[in-house]
């Protein structure tokens, strides 16, 4: 980056990035970069409640503003307030493009607010920002995403999450794996907040025998929606011995998933934590296009794919209707093989590693 640039980044940065949980993840090396080239830079992100749980203690994240949109008007004044407290910013950045994000980039009051160009927006969010990313094509979030930092004339070349958990919660992980004796764990998310993501409860207890008979132990884990809870209890009750660790906390979720040799979902926000701890991930796609949300730029190997039709095109962002469905449970144990071989997952071990 040159100097001319460096003098471009603001003194306080307002992040706007609503969305899930994975979203959230990929907004994290862009931060972490646009960070490393002005160390002094402060940054204030505008999150909603449940992913805003993986910003707690970020080094690149200063301040965090929940913003509670279910909570109508008196969520928007009370983001107004925090958002006044907070300043003032002299640019905010709007990585969404639905319109439940123009409240946050205005109340910013940001002289320079920076979003998608129109043809990547919708519900007239390209309005609430002065200045817009160059037209491109749709591609991973990811990728998208890292045109923001481009616009401030920095380059990611090595992408970084920087995920990071306290003493306390290091302890807890410890104590969480060390009653399995070393033993490789894997992790199973069985479903996910939309349910034409999800794969049949039936198939999922295949393959949760199949890792058992593979040496690993298998741990339940995930969200706190009831639809969610209800289809792990089916698989549990359908076998033994799975640890059940579904619950509402996403730091315990995200030091469970740190602390596992893999991770086995369909497409759901635990999947890019993951991908950000470097834990290989067997990702199960029909309805979604792993090309524009699997996890970025890794494990490719380990998807099972039934989007794709001919050449891979991370722009298409259609839904398949009814396509989870004719994904078998040999095809997924097949790719925890193959994450056995190539990633050594399997691999016994004395300590927690990470």
């Amino acid at each position: 980056m040159s100097p001319a640039h460096a003098q471009e980044l603001p003194d306080h940065l307002c992040v706007v990035l609503l969305s899930g949980l994975g979203d959230v993840v990929h907004g994290l090396p862009v931060i972490n970069a646009l960070r490393d080239a002005k160390p002094r830079m402060r940054v204030t992100w505008v999150a909603e409640p449940m992913p805003a749980q993986v910003l707690v203690g970020h080094p690149s994240v200063d301040r965090v503003i929940e913003y509670r949109r279910r909570d109508g008007f008196r969520g928007v004044r009370k983001l107004r307030a925090d958002l006044r407290d907070a300043g003032p910013f002299d640019a905010a950045i709007n990585f969404n493009v639905y319109f439940k994000s123009i409240w946050p980039t205005l109340l910013s009051r940001a002289p320079r607010r920076i979003g998608f160009d129109r043809a990547r927006s919708f519900e007239g969010v390209w309005l609430v920002a002065n200045e817009h990313l160059p037209p491109g094509p749709r591609a991973h979030t990811a990728d998208m995403f890292l045109e923001f930092a481009e616009s401030f004339g920095v380059a990611v070349e090595t992408p970084e999450w920087r995920m990071c958990f306290s003493e306390m919660e290091l302890q807890q992980q410890r104590t969480f794996f060390q009653r399995f004796s070393g033993k490789p764990v894997a992790t199973v998310i069985p479903a996910s907040a939309t349910h034409k993501k999800d794969w049949l409860p039936s198939r999922w207890v295949d393959v949760v025998d199949g890792l058992k008979a593979r040496g690993f132990q298998v741990v339940m884990a995930g969200g706190p929606g009831e639809r969610e809870q209800s289809i792990g209890r089916e698989i549990v009750a359908a076998t033994t011995g799975v640890d059940w660790a579904m619950g509402d906390s996403v730091r315990k979720l995200a030091w469970i998933i740190g602390g596992s040799r893999l991770v086995v979902a369909p497409d759901t926000g635990p999947v890019h934590i993951a991908r950000a701890l470097g834990v290989p991930v067997v990702g199960i796609y029909g309805h979604t296009n792993p090309w524009r949300v699997g996890p970025w730029r890794a494990y490719e190997n380990l998807w099972i794919d039934h989007y794709t039709e001919g050449r891979p095109d991370p722009a298409n962002r259609t839904p398949r209707w009814n396509v989870m469905p004719g994904i078998t449970s040999v095809e997924v144990l097949a790719k925890i093989d193959v994450a056995v071989r190539e990633y050594g997952v399997a691999t016994h071990r004395a300590a927690l590693e990470r």
